[in-house]
């Protein structure tokens, strides 16, 4: 009986160890399964390494500018330091008594290294001080030098200060303009100073009325934006060069429509110096002072009394006085003035063709008027006088 437990025991003994063996091998069978596994995925895909960024080339460097590009920043770069804010205070009373004072803006150009600027008389209008706003934000007083409203062209000039050079902006001809080229305005539009815009020569030739009722000739018009406080700025051409000041805009709204103009700096260069030099153009006067267009002429509706053409012997309408009974009546007869055919055998037919020609000349000068009289032909010479001499 004791043997047959002991056997069995035995054969109990033998099963289990058979049993754990048999769990073993499977253990081990499953090990060495997962390692074939993952060395087999470790043979096919191998350990990824941290992977590069590429950081593309316009990144990590300023990507090269156009030529066209390059013009437009050079000719900024050589000329921004050289334009000017102004603003104006139109009365000195106003500003006196601490009142509410009218107060303009625009923008100007500085012409050479003494502090002399150029911009708009218009920009000034009847100010009684003005300030000039430098590239780097400095505020300086400015005093006005010379002005002129038929020209709408004004000089200021501003006290260079101690270590601070001026940037004067070199004049070009603006004879050699042609529709199509490239022009730059810069200027101060809405207070936001020193704004650059570009454009074409849109057209050559245009005609603009100044606020003194004068006609400037020879306008160029550009598609440049000026916006209101480009007034007075400069209009430069490629090579930075001065070749207009910006005037006016073509606008219902005020703003921008894209067609700007410029009085060309030629007109300008010819100003300039007796602005400086007289604080006002000295212009020839010949003494007519309204006139009529008719088709063969100028009819002369008002003579200066003591001026040249008065004085040369031109007569103007004539004062009718008859009565009928006890009244008496007055009237004029403008018939009986003179017209003004030709100035130097140049026919006229409009104030501005005659005194347009008038402003080639100089005072002192002597200009022979074709005049009609009565449908008689007459040549009257005429000695030429300072306005305002009379």
């Amino acid at each position: 009986m004791l043997i047959r437990k002991r056997r069995k025991f035995e054969i109990a003994a033998i099963v289990s160890l058979r049993t754990r063996r048999s769990r073993i091998a499977v253990v081990a069978a499953c090990l060495c399964a997962t390692t074939a596994f993952v060395e087999g995925a470790d043979a096919k895909e191998p350990a990824s390494t941290p992977a590069k960024i590429v950081v593309p080339a316009s990144k990590m460097s300023p990507s090269p500018l156009t030529p066209d590009e390059q013009v437009t920043v050079r000719v900024y770069k050589s000329a921004n330091k050289g334009v000017v804010h102004i603003s104006s205070l139109a009365n000195f009373e106003e500003v006196f008594y601490n009142l509410a004072p009218r107060e303009g803006t625009g923008s100007g150009v500085i012409i050479n290294s003494e502090g002399y600027i150029l911009t708009n008389n218009h920009v000034i209008g009847d100010a009684d001080l003005v300030r000039v706003t430098l590239w780097d934000g400095s505020t300086v007083p400015a005093q006005i030098i010379g002005i002129d409203p038929d020209t709408d062209l004004a000089v200021l000039k501003i006290q260079p200060q101690p270590g601070k050079p001026l940037t004067p902006i070199p004049m070009g001809d603006s004879s050699k303009l042609e529709v199509g080229r490239r022009v730059f305005a810069i200027g101060n539009p809405f207070g936001l100073d020193r704004t650059l815009t570009q454009g074409i020569v849109s057209s050559m030739g245009r005609t603009l009325k100044t606020e003194s009722g004068r006609l400037i000739k020879g306008i160029i018009q550009t598609d440049a934006a000026i916006n209101p406080g480009n007034s007075g700025g400069p209009l430069l051409n490629t090579n930075g060069e001065l070749i207009g000041i910006n005037t006016a805009i073509l606008s219902k709204i005020g703003q921008s429509s894209g067609i700007g103009f410029a009085i060309p700096i030629n007109n300008a260069k010819r100003i300039i110096p007796e602005l400086i030099a007289n604080h006002r153009v000295i212009r020839p006067d010949i003494g007519i002072q309204v006139v009529q267009p008719l088709d063969l002429g100028l009819r002369v509706m008002k003579l200066d009394p003591s001026g040249p053409a008065a004085k040369a012997g031109l007569t103007g309408p004539q004062l009718r006085i008859f009565r009928d009974g006890p009244f008496t009546f007055q009237s004029l007869d403008t018939q009986a003035a003179d017209i003004v055919t030709s100035i130097d055998n140049m026919p006229v037919r409009s104030a501005d063709d005659l005194l347009s020609y008038i402003e080639l000349k100089k005072p002192g000068q002597t200009v022979t008027l074709t005049i009609l009289r009565h449908g008689r032909v007459l040549k009257i010479p005429v000695k030429l006088a300072v306005v305002g001499s009379a």
